[in-house]
């Protein structure tokens, strides 16, 4: 029975958090960050993603609950701001602001990157928290399955930190045009990411 949990937990959260594929969106929202920042903004927005998943293992369902928060709401207010930053990569916002930022305001940044959008909600977003939330109630008060529960979401934010280091040097080989490319074409998905937020959210809150 803890095989199985562990299992399911495993393939579950790395199937919604989906590490390899956050490779790319990783790379545009470091761009222009020295090697030492992105790397500290790979490891600030893994802990972090980390630590939110494993805080809604343990009181998840309970916080919202409290404080009359729907997952629907979360959803919505999460896809609105992922669409503003998709917004800014798409008219090359965050690349005519690069200039214009001094050291001080780059830790700032690697700050700001690691908890929005990396972090939340792109890691640790509406379907990762809610598939948390869910199998925290398979749980059922069994700490011993919470703890497995925990484990899993340890090592899904490893795999996480692991794919943002190497993204570094996918970085080096696209060279200034494939990023900037890049960073067009992916502001457009995320936008399209973003919508899919606020949509589902609306119906969710419509069906509720």
């Amino acid at each position: 029975m803890l095989l199985d949990y562990a299992v399911s937990a495993l393939i579950t959260l790395f199937v919604v958090v989906d590490p390899i594929a956050m490779a790319p969106t990783f790379l545009v929202v470091t761009d222009g960050m020295p090697r030492a920042s992105r790397r500290s903004v790979g490891v600030r927005a893994s802990i972090l993603a980390g630590a939110i998943l494993a805080g809604t293992a343990l009181i998840g369902d309970r916080l919202l609950n409290i404080l009359e928060i729907s997952l629907p709401a979360f959803r919505i207010a999460g896809g609105l701001l992922l669409f503003w930053i998709a917004a800014e990569m798409v008219f090359g916002v965050r690349s005519r602001h690069e200039g214009e930022a001094a050291e001080q305001a780059m830790e700032e940044r690697v700050r700001n990157v690691a908890a929005f959008p990396l972090a939340i909600p792109l890691l640790a977003g509406p379907g990762a928290i809610t598939a948390t939330v869910l199998l925290a109630g398979r749980a059922d008060d069994n700490w011993l399955m919470v703890a497995i529960l925990i484990a899993v979401v340890v090592l899904v934010a490893a795999a996480c930190l692991v794919t943002f280091y190497f993204a570094e040097r996918i970085s080096g080989l696209l060279g200034m045009t494939g990023n900037i490319v890049l960073s067009r074409l992916l502001g457009v998905l995320l936008a399209a990411l973003a919508v899919q937020y606020v949509v589902d959210g609306i119906r969710a809150v419509i069906a509720g």
